[in-house]
């Protein structure tokens, strides 16, 4: 039985965390300012922690995201989010499959996925997953693994072959945030443009005001 049960969230500002831009700030304090700014929701990525630094990390982001009722997701790692009690795991392309993520995870946990163009579309598991994240909608510098960048018009396509919450992702900042808007997705996801921005907090606020008023 795959009913979805998943706990409510809201995809509008996506802060997605860097560990190499967030280390001088740290990520606590870079995410605590972020959500002041109006981040709606966080993922928690960090390709080269290993395990115990992982759920360390889970854990603090937890402690200061639940009482605001944030969700907290976490990169790839279905282990750390059970371990550290985060609210979903988010899977590329390269990843454990959905079915095989929604059976640890249950029914509760918020499960997402990155999805490039319609061929990755029709080729993924969608029936157990909560959102997608599409892109990159633009080059990026935060991961290297991406792909080639696919545009709003990529935005646009995979929104026509789904009623699935989508978040776009990849180099967006205030400017392109509501042309992805306008292009069909319910939110952006952002890394550089909040996590290396002098001031996370009016960075984070520019963007939302950038995603409401394209709405």
């Amino acid at each position: 039985m795959s009913q979805k049960m998943s706990r409510p969230f809201d995809l509008t500002l996506y802060l997605v965390t860097d560990p190499r831009l967030v280390a001088a700030r740290g990520l606590v304090a870079t995410v605590e300012a972020a959500v002041k700014g109006g981040a709606t929701i966080v993922q928690l990525r960090d390709p080269d922690a290993h395990g115990r630094a992982l759920v360390e990390q889970a854990r603090a982001l937890k402690a200061l995201l639940a009482p605001l009722r944030i969700p907290l997701i976490i990169n790839d790692r279905v282990d750390v989010a059970v371990a550290a009690d985060a609210d979903g795991v988010h899977l590329g392309q390269d990843d454990m499959t959905p079915a095989d993520a929604r059976a640890l995870l249950g029914p509760e946990r918020i499960l997402g996925l990155s999805v490039g163009t319609p061929a990755e579309f029709a080729a993924s598991d969608v029936g157990v997953v909560d959102y997608l994240g599409v892109g990159p909608v633009k080059a990026t510098g935060t991961k290297k693994d991406a792909g080639a960048a696919i545009g709003t018009s990529g935005v646009t396509a995979v929104r026509a072959l789904t009623r699935l919450p989508i978040v776009g992702i990849g180099g967006i900042d205030g400017a392109l945030a509501a042309e992805v808007i306008r292009a069909g997705a319910d939110g952006v996801a952002v890394v550089s443009a909040i996590c290396a921005a002098p001031d996370p907090e009016h960075a984070a606020r520019a963007l939302l005001s950038a995603v409401t008023a394209a709405r």
